[in-house]
């Protein structure tokens, strides 16, 4: 359960970021939620199809910001 919460978290933070405008800071936090979400997979937590899904829809975020 503690590492679902981890992720939720870096998910949030990357969000909050991107929303806040703050781009190096967005860049810096997705470095940072990347492994989080590999390590899920890696554990089995997570499927890898979905962990795509969530690293190219942040990565879109932080990308689209001006």
């Amino acid at each position: 359960m503690a590492l679902r919460s981890r992720l939720r978290s870096a998910l949030r933070k990357v969000l909050t970021a991107v929303h806040a405008g703050d781009k190096a800071a967005a860049q810096q936090v997705y470095k940072a939620a990347v492994p989080e979400i590999d390590r899920l997979v890696s554990k089995g937590i997570l499927r890898k199809t979905r962990a795509a899904r969530y690293k190219s829809r942040l990565n879109a975020k932080v990308k689209g910001m001006a």
